[in-house]
C-alpha cells in the first residue's frame, strides 16, 4: 500500500526551527519527485517546496525562500522539510506529496522549477494525515 506519513510539527515561538519529515510506504523516493505543502486556516493548500528526483533543481515558493530547505534520504526512504526563522504566518497543517515539477526553460539550454502540484489520486490518494505547526509567542 502506497502511504506517506508525515511528522515532526509542533509548537514554535517565532524565529525557532522545526524539521518535517515524511517516511514513504510502498514506493521508492528515489524514483519520485517529491514536495510539500501546507493549508493555513481558511486557505487551500500551496506548494511550499519541491524537489526533482534526477538533480539538484528544487522549487520554493517566495513566502520560504531562503528560510526552508527540502531535502531527502533515499536510504531512509524519507523526505525532510528543514523550517528556519519561522513566522505565525507559517502555522498551517504541513503535507508531503509525489509531486508533479513545472517545467521552465532559463533560455540557456537549462531549466528551473517553477512549480509544483501533488499528484493525488488512483496510486496516491488523497492528502495524507499531515502535520501541524504552530507559530506563536
Amino acid at each position: 500500500q502506497v502511504q506517506l506519513v508525515e511528522s515532526g510539527g509542533g509548537l514554535v515561538q517565532p524565529g525557532g526551527s522545526l524539521r518535517l519529515s515524511c517516511e514513504a510506504f510502498g514506493f521508492e523516493l528515489r524514483y519520485h519527485h517529491i514536495g510539500w505543502f501546507r493549508r493555513a486556516p481558511g486557505k487551500v493548500h500551496e506548494a511550499v517546496a519541491c524537489s526533482s528526483n534526477k538533480d539538484d533543481k528544487s522549487y520554493y515558493s517566495e513566502s520560504v525562500k531562503g528560510r526552508f530547505t527540502i531535502a531527502r534520504d533515499n536510504a531512509k526512504n524519507t523526505m525532510f522539510l528543514q523550517m528556519n526563522a519561522l513566522k505565525p504566518d507559517d502555522t498551517a497543517d504541513y503535507y508531503c506529496a509525489d509531486a508533479t515539477l513545472g517545467l521552465r526553460s532559463d533560455g540557456e539550454g537549462g531549466y528551473y522549477v517553477e512549480g509544483c502540484s501533488p499528484n493525488l489520486g488512483p496510486r496516491f490518494g488523497s492528502w495524507g494525515q499531515g502535520t501541524h505547526v504552530t507559530v506563536s509567542s
